[in-house]
C-alpha cells in the first residue's frame, strides 16, 4: 500500500519543507510524527497564512 505522503502534490510537499526551514522546524523525508505539537501546529500555521496571503493578493 501506497504511504499518505504519495498522495500529496510534489509542490505542496517543497511548499511545507520550505515554511518548516523558515519556521526553524527540522523536517526528514518521510514519517515526521516524532516532531512535537508545537511544532507541526507552526508549520501548518504558516502554510495557511501563507496561502490566505498569497490568495488574498491575486484577488486585488
Amino acid at each position: 500500500m501506497a504511504s499518505k505522503s504519495n498522495n500529496v502534490p510534489e509542490a505542496l510537499r517543497k511548499f511545507k519543507y520550505e515554511v518548516a526551514n523558515e519556521v526553524g522546524v527540522s523536517l526528514k523525508d518521510g514519517y515526521n510524527g516524532d516532531i512535537s505539537a508545537k511544532d507541526a501546529g507552526k508549520v501548518g500555521g504558516n502554510m495557511v497564512k501563507k496561502m490566505i496571503q498569497q490568495a488574498e493578493s491575486q484577488l486585488r
